[in-house]
């Protein structure tokens, strides 16, 4: 059954059992005709994220001191690693508070930042990097509510959905918010440009959006938070810079991102352990 204002899907994803369990690479999209006609019509059916084809994230609504997580006490060893992933074990990074908790890779690094200016009392600012050092991802906590910003029709570009999976993770309903998914998404520019992130914000109508908000709308009072690569992705100038945003030529390398790199699977893993009290 299609809703109203949601754009077809590349993939479908599959639920994980729980932030212990063994996480789930997306299936592998189809290609050829089917990837056309995804990218052409960009037009679907919902889902629940059980292995079928799987909705985007919108509705008919429009969408000072630093510590680091190496082997610190509050990081402790995961059992086994996601299939499909290259990591062999994993540790669960908590904030000194124990408020937030999520897994990453023995071999990652996770380290507590200052909250940028404006962020309510408590906020946390966690940076997610590679054993080589290489940026992956920011969580955020306490973010001051702020309303998906106007976007003109001319200006709107289309965007797919080529991964999303739902998480269970405190939120604030209403309109303009779906269940929160971990998403990757790409939007048309001169190239194709991709984030992966968790949100409960709708993307736009009709398959169309100036900016994917990669944000979740917190509880009353708590603010919203984000878990990704960026907090918001929009489409880029040739003379801009793409990191940390992903860029494609083709759906198609999109695709084999999702499904093919270790990265990706990692990733995933680690933005659906995310575990936040209330």
């Amino acid at each position: 059954m299609r809703r109203p204002g949601y754009a077809g899907t590349m993939t479908g994803t599959a639920r994980f059992g729980g932030s212990h369990t063994a996480g789930n690479r997306s299936a592998v999209l189809r290609t050829g005709a089917a990837l056309a006609v995804a990218a052409a019509a960009l037009t679907g059916c919902s889902s629940d994220g059980k292995g079928t084809p799987v909705w985007t994230a919108g509705s008919g609504a429009t969408e000072s001191a630093t510590s680091t997580a190496g082997p610190a006490p509050a990081s402790s060893a995961s059992a086994s690693a996601a299939p499909g992933s290259s990591a062999a074990a994993w540790k669960v990074f908590t904030d000194p508070a124990k408020t937030v908790s999520f897994e990453v890779p023995q071999d990652w690094i996770a380290q507590s930042v200052a909250p940028d200016p404006g962020a309510l009392p408590g906020a946390l600012k966690i940076t997610v990097k590679d054993a080589k050092g290489a940026y992956l991802a920011t969580l955020q906590t306490g973010l001051p509510p702020r309303p998906a910003p106007a976007c003109a029709d001319r200006a709107a570009r289309n965007y797919v959905v080529v991964s999303s999976v739902p998480v269970d993770l405190p939120h604030a309903g209403g309109e303009g918010t779906i269940d929160p998914h971990v998403v990757f998404r790409v939007i048309q520019g001169y190239k194709y440009f991709g984030s992966y992130g968790i949100t409960n914000v709708v993307g736009g109508a009709g398959g169309k959006s100036c900016a994917l908000q990669n944000v979740v709308r917190g509880p009353a009072g708590k603010g919203d938070y984000s878990f990704g690569d960026l907090t918001v992705l929009k489409t880029l100038a040739p003379d801009q810079k793409v990191a940390p945003a992903k860029s494609f030529d083709t759906l198609d390398q999109a695709a084999k991102y999702v499904n093919d790199r270790s990265e990706f699977a990692n990733v995933q893993r680690m933005l659906m352990s995310l575990k936040i009290k209330n």
